[in-house]
């Protein structure tokens, strides 16, 4: 298994295996074991989760880097929020991405999950007018969990 080096800044944060840091300076840090992560603007807080693909992806970061007992009641929570936005959306693209999100949800591959529920944010951003402010959570970054 390859390390993962990851440059952060000072005042961004990293979330490991559920535990939050907080960087006070500029730091270059290496993962040298398997780890669930997300750092940076892949974090939401929890008041961004305001359209029906964030309360996906807020349920999914859970999911993913919560604790034993949050993660399998977030998997249920994310399971139940992605087949009501695909009830409702009249989008094919949606329906079928959603449809990748709920197997990638199934056998708990999180990481992939939060990945294409960041396309159902784009595209939901795009249906509804939403001008990237550049908060929230940060559409280019797909580092491969180790």
């Amino acid at each position: 298994m390859s390390n993962l080096v990851l440059e952060l800044r000072a005042g961004e944060m990293m979330v490991v295996n559920g535990a939050a840091i907080r960087f006070r300076s500029r730091s270059r840090i290496e993962l040298a074991s398997r780890a669930r992560f997300l750092f940076g603007k892949q974090i939401m807080a929890p008041e961004e989760a305001t359209t029906p693909a964030r309360r996906i992806y807020s349920a999914l970061q859970t999911a993913y880097i919560g604790s034993d007992e949050e993660r399998e009641q977030a998997r249920g929570i994310a399971s139940r929020l992605i087949r009501m936005f695909r009830d409702a959306t009249t989008s094919a693209a949606a329906r079928l991405i959603l449809d990748e999100v709920e197997q990638a949800v199934t056998v708990d591959d999180c990481y992939r999950a939060l990945r294409l529920t960041r396309r159902i944010i784009r595209h939901e951003d795009a249906v509804l007018g939403v001008a990237d402010n550049g908060g929230g959570v940060r559409q280019d970054c797909e580092i491969a969990a180790s």
